[in-house]
């Protein structure tokens, strides 16, 4: 029997801004080695031996479905079956997609679905706990993974254990859940050494958990089968039906079934595997900070960073020098179009600058300057009332969509590669510094017909520069007009 991985990837991850974005999350993030959190945790098994792995299924959402594509082919790890959920419906509905994706060819894997965005730092540790989880999952149980925990933490979420299980290394009989305690509660709770945090992550064969679901939620089943049933496949990606998901009811694993178990014993037993493995589900800066490795003064540092009589912080450097002087247990996170300092106390509240990002209708909350897309990215290098300066790579042998603007018009001037350009009834070959430019309402496409990429400079003018004012006539990534 198989392992099926399932990577949950649908959360935003504000506590982390300004690098973290709703379009481009923390998942996302090199944010603790060179690779991103959805790659490291696509790699997370590679210790575990004797266990057939399936290649992954991602549960995701429109806007990241090709940067999630592209990270899964870099790493040698690419899926056919990511999941497109058209709204979130929280954790529920989206391992009832995956299991019964998991199930269109007949198999009856065992799932392991996993949150995109945690950290582990020990991965043989981590394996060793999956081994001893596949073990209950193949016999029918529903288990769930308990943090072993290091400090009265109020943050998570708890589980009680029961009785260990006959013939088990170290799994547990699950007892309950137990919601976010406060600080003297949460002391009780790791003194009694009965309380484990709870880590969002599941494992158990699709058909158990499909048995399961569909007697304590059949609204929520029945939603999923008939937004399965629907599904149009396209490449890589499986949309599943937009009307009759967005009708699903909304819920997290833990309420729609595992704290349902102990009152429906013929679903299957609720197991725990307790997980000691460098566990953090990375919520806020200072969370990175304390699973990250650290200089002699207690510092982490990424990118250009030059420190001086500097204790216990975390600065990230994303496009220039950053220089700290003099300061201790202090957050700073610079990006090329805004720079956050936080004390490391109150790194929670980041998500208060957020919301007011939001409620003002500034776009930093939701984008980055670089913004990618399938072909490749583009970066706004400069605006102003009239216009906009953009640097835009082109990756081999992609091409934007064919176009027109009703309120701009565009100059392209190649620096780097060979470009293909559409410009009206005309299709120019432009090479190094040759330029064109495409008058307001002409339709038009850019094309990378070489093997190295194309590196371009575009020069917008006009009365509206907003991304919403395209018109598109063909695309080759199925994008909507």
């Amino acid at each position: 029997m198989s392992l099926q991985p399932v990577i949950l990837s649908g959360g935003s991850g504000t506590r982390l801004w300004p690098a973290s974005r709703e379009q481009y999350p923390k998942q996302l993030l090199p944010l603790t080695a060179d690779e991103t959190l959805l790659q490291i945790t696509a790699t997370r098994l590679r210790q575990l031996s004797g266990i057939e792995v399936a290649q992954p299924i991602v549960v995701t959402n429109e806007d990241h479905r090709f940067i999630i594509a592209e990270q899964l082919r870099q790493i040698g790890k690419p899926s056919n079956h990511i999941v497109l959920e058209p709204v979130g419906r929280n954790t529920a509905p989206a391992m009832e997609l995956a299991a019964q994706v998991a199930q269109l060819d007949g198999a009856d894997p065992v799932l392991l679905v996993m949150p995109a965005d945690h950290v582990v730092t020990n991965e043989a540790a981590f394996c060793v706990a999956m081994q001893e989880g596949y073990a209950q999952a193949s016999a029918g149980a529903l288990v769930t993974f308990g943090i072993v925990p290091d400090r009265a933490e109020t943050g998570y979420g708890y589980i009680r254990v029961g009785d260990k299980l006959g013939g088990a290394a170290t799994a547990r009989q699950l007892a309950a859940f137990v919601e976010k305690p406060n600080a003297e509660r949460a002391a009780e709770y790791v003194a009694s050494g009965q309380y484990l945090w709870n880590s969002g992550i599941f494992m158990m064969k699709a058909s158990v958990w499909r048995r399961a679901l569909t007697a304590l939620k059949p609204a929520m089943a029945g939603a999923c089968s008939d937004a399965v049933g629907k599904a149009a496949r396209d490449a890589d990606f499986i949309r599943v039906d937009k009307a009759a998901f967005t009708a699903c009811p909304s819920d997290s694993i833990d309420y729609a079934v595992m704290e349902k178990l102990g009152q429906h014993p013929e679903l299957g037993a609720g197991v725990v595997v307790p997980l000691d493995a460098g566990w953090s589900d990375v919520g806020a800066w200072d969370a990175l900070w304390q699973v990250s490795g650290k200089d002699a003064a207690g510092n982490v540092t990424r990118g250009d960073v030059m420190l001086h009589d500097t204790q216990d912080s975390l600065i990230f450097a994303g496009s220039r020098l950053v220089a700290a002087v003099g300061v201790k247990d202090v957050i700073v996170v610079e990006t090329p179009d805004a720079v956050m300092v936080a004390d490391k106390a109150n790194a929670q509240d980041v998500k208060a600058i957020v919301s007011r990002l939001k409620s003002e209708g500034k776009t930093l909350a939701a984008s980055h300057r670089k913004v990618y897309r399938p072909w490749g990215w583009y970066d706004s290098i400069d605006m102003g009332e009239r216009f906009q300066v953009k640097r835009i790579v082109v990756n081999p042998g992609a091409k934007l969509s064919l176009q027109m603007h009703h309120h701009r018009a565009e100059h392209w001037i190649v620096v780097s590669g060979t470009a293909e350009v559409t410009n009206g009834d005309k299709v120019l070959l432009l090479s190094e510094n040759q330029s064109t430019y495409i008058p307001l309402g002409t339709t038009h496409r850019l094309a990378n017909p070489g093997k190295v990429p194309l590196e371009i400079i575009e020069v917008q003018s006009g009365s509206y520069l907003g991304e919403d004012d395209i018109v598109r006539f063909e695309d080759t990534y199925g994008r909507t007009a």
